[in-house]
């Protein structure tokens, strides 16, 4: 028994190594640090925000592409067209002017505001009652060649409004609270207290008119 045979031993020493390699593998799961290190050269993940990520930058408010410093401001310069608005003046009724048989009154237009305006044409005119409502027809132009009237700040034009007086005409009449003047090519009238009396308003010498405008405040 004491002369074991060699192949018998070197049995025994392999079975040992066996159950010695089981006892550390089974160690190494149980500790949870069973995965190597990261190979030499791998690649690590990426945080940083590439064009294709998804994220885009707005323009700023109030601009659009193309837009470039004073741009707003020179469109609004190209539309001036240096016209006096309605804005712009104060209208008047100044004395009348008889002449034979005829009723003639300057209707003045003045620039009131700080800048250089132009008026051409005829302004437009209307009479009208306490509630607003016209009284007679518009007046006719009287046949002239326009003019373009340049106003500085406080300077004037005037337009001569004249009718047949209605003492003579005969023609039936009515007396206006107002005469309401339109400058040219604009919608909104200035309102000027009438305090002329009594104007034509109907039957055959019933028509009013109007000239162009002129520089001034009257004839």
């Amino acid at each position: 028994m004491a002369n074991t045979s060699q192949p018998v031993r070197r049995a025994a020493l392999l079975a040992s190594a066996v159950a010695v390699l089981g006892l550390l593998t089974a160690c190494g799961d149980e500790s949870g640090t069973a995965s190597g290190p990261r190979p030499p050269g791998a690649p690590q993940a990426s945080r940083t925000a590439g064009p294709d990520s998804g994220t885009t930058t707005a323009p700023a408010v109030g601009t659009t592409p193309g837009d470039t410093p004073g741009s707003a401001s020179a469109s609004a310069s190209a539309r001036a067209d240096g016209r006096c608005h309605t804005s712009h003046l104060r209208a008047a009724v100044g004395r009348a002017d008889p002449g034979a048989g005829q009723r003639n009154f300057p209707v003045v237009l003045t620039n009131t505001s700080k800048n250089t305006c132009t008026l051409h044409g005829y302004p437009g005119a209307a009479f009208v009652d306490a509630s607003g409502r016209q009284l007679g027809p518009d007046p006719e132009r009287a046949p002239a060649s326009p003019r373009t009237v340049t106003l500085a700040p406080g300077k004037s034009a005037w337009a001569g409004l004249s009718f047949s007086s209605p003492q003579i005409s005969g023609a039936r009449t009515a007396t206006p609270a107002a005469l309401l003047v339109t400058p040219p090519d604009e919608r909104d009238p200035l309102e000027v207290k009438w305090t002329a009396g009594e104007v034509p308003v109907g039957g055959n010498a019933s028509s009013v008119s109007v000239t162009v405008l002129d520089a001034g405040t009257g004839p």
